[in-house]
């Protein structure tokens, strides 16, 4: 299973900033609320004015470099727990993002590694992926937990 995750994610990763761009405009597309978290690109309304956006570049890099440190850490389950909690603690206490969001995005980058990497996402890596990402949710909602966060978020 981790072999499945760090084969694809290595495909994935070579090309880190223009996968996440994407991610982040198709997840900003479909969910245009969750711009509102974000001051410095919040104005920005097409999809091209996104893909311009140095500071939606700068976020996209952050994303996937969060994911990839996951994904180094896949052999120890409590360094990925700790990686996740600071990236929990830092969006409640910080940001203040709704939690539900990251389950929101967790879908939308499991769509676009699909699309963009297909030969490489077998049903096995599609599963393995999915798991991982169920593992991001569950952990940053914990950290989200933990900080007495209020639980009444809905989509």
């Amino acid at each position: 299973r981790s072999s499945d995750l760090r084969q694809t994610w290595s495909r994935v990763f070579s090309c880190c900033e223009d996968v996440g761009v994407r991610v982040l405009i198709r997840f900003f597309s479909k969910f245009p609320s969750a711009k509102q978290y974000f001051s410095q690109f919040r104005h920005l309304q097409e999809p091209q004015e996104m893909q311009h956006s140095s500071q939606l570049r700068q976020h996209a890099r952050r994303v996937m470099g969060a994911i990839n440190s996951v994904v180094e850490k896949l052999g120890d389950p409590e360094q990925v727990r700790s990686v996740l909690a600071l990236v929990g603690r830092a969006h409640a206490i910080k940001h203040k993002v709704d939690p539900m969001y990251f389950q929101l995005l967790s879908g939308v980058i499991l769509e676009v590694f699909v699309e963009d990497y297909a030969e490489y996402f077998t049903t096995e890596a599609q599963s393995a992926w999915s798991q991982l990402m169920a593992l991001i949710c569950v952990q940053v909602l914990a950290a989200y937990t933990e900080l007495g966060w209020a639980q009444n978020s809905s989509v």
